[in-house]
């Protein structure tokens, strides 16, 4: 491991912003995240963005939404680190960092804590047998469903077509959902309803996807 993701994990230790196994509130923030951690309101809505990487819509939405709370959930250390960084560059007093895995999102978080989640541009898994492992399989939408409080939507930002379809396809037939809306082109003209609802917000991936023309799929629903 190099000096600099040692230096950094180091860092992660010492930051109130950052919620990571071996802190003392690991695991005991659900149902209290606006009372305990943030401390701004216990009314505020707390949104979640799963798989955050290096923080881009957690820190973006956290800037465009003052009003509300924002967290970024991921395994990585040092991604989270960089989120943190930008949000304290930007004096941001509405964001914060989780540390763990996607499937323990239970042990984080209390029944209909969470206003929306975010999904942007997932690990497609798309290797055979892999299917189940990706964001938007059944068994985290079962996980996500008590998380949302009533209307709450999930959202998923991707390139890739083949998770687009999957989910479309075979997860989320397998749910009572509703206000389901979605398209294969979020910067074409059939995209143009729904472009207003990621708030303008590009993760690096995505520019990068754009850059070299690779078509942006969006959809976002609630549970039923």
């Amino acid at each position: 491991m190099s000096r600099v993701k040692l230096k950094r994990f180091a860092e992660n230790q010492f930051r109130s912003d950052i919620i990571e196994p071996g802190k003392p509130v690991y695991k005991t923030l659900g149902g209290r995240w606006n009372e305990a951690f943030f401390r701004n309101g216990t009314d505020r809505p707390l949104t979640l963005e799963v798989g955050c990487g290096k923080g881009d819509y957690t820190v973006g939405l956290a800037e465009r939404f003052p009003e509300g709370n924002f967290l970024g959930l991921d395994v990585k250390g040092e991604r989270l680190w960089t989120g943190s960084t930008r949000a304290r560059e930007r004096e941001l007093t509405n964001v914060g960092w989780l540390r763990g895995q996607a499937l323990e999102l239970a042990e984080h978080f209390g029944p209909a804590e969470l206003a929306d989640i975010w999904i942007t541009f997932p690990d497609p898994h798309a290797t055979i047998g892999a299917t189940r492992r990706r964001l938007t399989a059944p068994r985290f939408l079962a996980i996500y469903r008590p998380l949302l409080r009533p209307g709450g939507l999930v959202r998923l930002k991707t390139d890739s077509a083949e998770l687009f379809a999957y989910t479309l396809g075979e997860s989320l037939p397998t749910q009572r959902i509703e206000r389901l809306r979605f398209t294969h082109d979020l910067y074409g003209v059939d995209g143009a309803e729904l472009l207003a609802d990621t708030h303008g917000i590009q993760t690096h991936y995505e520019k990068r996807y754009l850059a070299v023309g690779r078509s942006i799929h969006y959809l976002e629903f609630a549970f039923g």
